[in-house]
């Protein structure tokens, strides 16, 4: 199958399922003369669990930031939970108000401790009042297994930990939808498992998750289906076992010779 026939495919499922949480159609993106994002049809329901893959460069990191206007894409539609991102101001802080991004390198705040860093958005975004957003926060690092960090600062925890902390930060704010890019990129290989196990925990919960990601063995157990990018088009999508087992075009099947 080649990639306009991917497209077809796709555009076509998207006509019958109006049950979807996000739905890309037709997006592209520049940047400047550079054609990062071509022709992106995608849609996920609340509760998918969806890896993207491929190689540096792809456009994958891109296409997550574009969900919650991190990046602004050029052309077509992104609509999340029914409110179209342009540049409404308004629909922007509300379709952040429910998608939660984990990033590669934590961006937590050096200078406030843990239990700080987690309060400070539902203090500020939420309208919480102190003494709630104090035993929220406690609640979801009990929840990503770090509650005795709380007093702790970024620098003097582990990446992993950091990363945990990242976590539960987002959703600290209750999002209905998660983005991690490259979660795991940036940690030691000790430090990958205690993250990918939060994200388990996710997922076992119904958290809608969409994750840019190199792990496979998170993709063939955790994800309901593998989308895999280069040079910037939907090359190839399907469930784990078809997509890993049977892949169809010839460059995610080298892709996969690479990294599996």
């Amino acid at each position: 199958m080649n990639t306009e026939q991917v497209h077809n495919c796709i555009a076509k499922e998207m006509e019958i399922n109006s049950e979807s949480i996000i739905v890309i159609e037709k997006m592209h993106k520049w940047y400047g003369d550079f054609h990062v994002l071509k022709n992106i049809n995608l849609q996920f329901k609340k509760g998918d669990r969806i890896v993207i893959c491929g190689p540096s460069g792809s456009g994958k990191s891109t296409l997550i930031r574009c969900i919650n206007r991190l990046e602004e894409h050029q052309q077509g539609r992104i609509i999340v939970n029914g409110i179209e991102l342009t540049h409404d101001i308004k629909n922007i802080e509300k379709v952040r108000a429910e998608v939660g991004m984990v990033f590669q390198h934590f961006n937590l705040f050096p200078h406030l401790t843990i239990l700080e860093n987690l309060m400070i958005g539902p203090i500020w975004v939420r309208k919480m009042e102190k003494k709630d957003a104090e035993e929220l926060a406690m609640h979801y690092l009990e929840r990503v297994q770090i509650p005795e960090q709380a007093t702790k600062y970024p620098g003097q925890i582990s990446g992993g930990q950091q990363q945990r902390v990242a976590i539960a930060r987002s959703l600290c704010m209750k999002p209905q939808i998660m983005l991690f890019d490259e979660p795991t990129s940036a940690l030691d290989p000790e430090m990958i498992k205690e993250v990918l196990d939060v994200m388990n925990q996710l997922a076992d919960d119904g958290m809608t998750m969409l994750v840019v990601t190199h792990e496979m063995g998170f993709a063939k157990t955790v994800a309901h289906r593998v989308i895999f990018m280069d040079e910037g088009e939907v090359v190839e999508e399907n469930e784990p076992h078809a997509f890993f087992d049977h892949p169809q075009h010839d460059r995610t099947k080298l892709f996969l010779s690479q990294i599996l």
